[in-house]
């Protein structure tokens, strides 16, 4: 029979549902960061997926698994010194004639709006070693950056 009279069913044509993609490279953590990811797994393991439509089930258990390769992966890193810019480190830096202040943080807990950025990130990649008063390049600009002020990230 030609595959052109041949009845399709509708699953064929439903999306593949894939796992939530994991960032790449180490999963590096502050204290704060180590907490909001149990807070996150133990709050999805206490939901109650019995009375969930499937699709809905599904997708918590997908986010639930994403959630305990994080905690199972977690790399706790040491709070870091003043004398240069390091993961844990909460920078002042003056860029394009403005001041701002960042958290250097893991892939999860950045919140770029809440000044907590990822390491991975462009920005944080750059200023990585610097020292305070340190000019480094960023975005193709030769000393577009000046670092102001290093600190250790609080507990929070």
């Amino acid at each position: 029979m030609s595959v052109a009279f041949r009845r399709e069913s509708d699953e064929e044509h439903l999306e593949p549902t894939f796992e939530i993609p994991l960032p790449p490279g180490p999963n590096w953590v502050t204290a704060r960061g180590l907490r909001l990811t149990r807070e996150k797994v133990e709050a999805l393991e206490a939901v109650e997926t019995e009375a969930m439509a499937e699709e809905d089930a599904k997708k918590l258990k997908r986010e639930l698994r994403y959630w305990r390769t994080r905690l199972a992966t977690a790399e706790l890193r040491p709070v870091p010194d003043a004398e240069a810019v390091a993961f844990g480190s909460r920078v002042t830096y003056r860029l394009n004639g403005k001041e701002k202040r960042i958290d250097l943080v893991g892939d999860d807990e950045a919140e770029p709006a809440e000044g907590r950025i990822a390491f991975s990130a462009p920005l944080a990649r750059a200023m990585m070693d610097a020292e305070e008063g340190e000019a480094v390049d960023f975005g193709g600009k030769p000393g577009a950056i000046t670092i102001i002020a290093i600190e250790a990230i609080s507990e929070e």
